[in-house]
């Protein structure tokens, strides 16, 4: 696997989108929302997949801040207190190339558990 490194990083807070540009030529743009549950986080990702949690509720969620950590990951801080995930570059590409599958996959999952993106 080649490393990817980010060119831009950029927040639209009224949009609640984070925007980042790799050396690939690859931009996405990813909800707060998709990134906040993909948080990869203890606290959402658990210590096994066994302990994986589905975060409902998220859908109006923002981003307040971006941290740099080191030279190779940004810690996304949210607005509803959530701070602990450390989102490296090739962890954001990764995601970002599977936004669709993933988003699906969370949708079915909350779907299963009677849950909803609003509460």
């Amino acid at each position: 696997m080649t490393a990817v490194w980010p060119e831009e990083v950029g927040v639209d807070r009224a949009d609640r989108t984070l925007t980042i540009a790799f050396d690939t030529g690859e931009r996405f743009v990813l909800p707060a929302e998709f990134l906040r549950v993909h948080s990869p986080s203890a606290e959402v990702q658990g210590h096994s997949p066994s302990q994986k949690q589905t975060v409902a509720g998220k859908r109006g969620v923002g981003i307040t801040d971006l941290e740099p950590v080191g030279n190779y990951a940004v810690r996304i801080v949210f607005d509803d207190g959530h701070s602990t995930g450390i989102y490296t570059w090739q962890y954001l590409h990764d995601i970002a190339l599977r936004q669709s599958e993933l988003m699906a996959a969370y949708e079915a999952e909350l779907a299963a558990r009677g849950l909803s993106r609003d509460r």
